[in-house]
């Protein structure tokens, strides 16, 4: 069992920037796949953004490409969400995915999840 929790979250204005970490319960170096996805009220949970394996491939949505930046750091066993020049669009509950094998894309491929942190984006 693997035990995640983010942090981070917030209200800021439109432009702003936030910085969204999720802290696991294992090593993150025994993880393969961490990824965070979100879920605006009324829609389905999206993926944002994944990272996996040990070269640490990332890959991103692409309505977050360019702004947003995953990274992982071993030492800290923490995953974090770098989100730079945010939209009112971007308003959703954050939440933090982990598994132990290669996922991809889709949130039920993942075994693992954190309880969510708010992002809210004011135009």
């Amino acid at each position: 069992q693997v035990q995640l929790v983010e942090s981070g979250g917030g209200l800021v204005q439109a432009g702003d920037s936030l910085r969204l970490s999720c802290t696991t319960s294992i090593p993150t170096s025994y993880i393969v796949t961490m990824a965070w996805f979100r879920q605006a009220p009324g829609k389905e949970r999206e993926f944002v953004s994944g990272i996996r394996g040990i070269v640490g491939s990332t890959v991103y949505s692409d309505a977050v490409k360019g702004r947003f930046t995953i990274s992982r750091d071993n030492a800290n066993n923490t995953l974090y969400l770098q989100m730079n020049r945010l939209r009112p669009e971007d308003t959703a509950v954050y939440y933090c995915a982990a598994d132990l094998y290669s996922c991809g894309t889709g949130a039920h491929e993942y075994d693992f999840w954190g309880q969510g942190t708010q992002v809210t984006v004011s135009s």
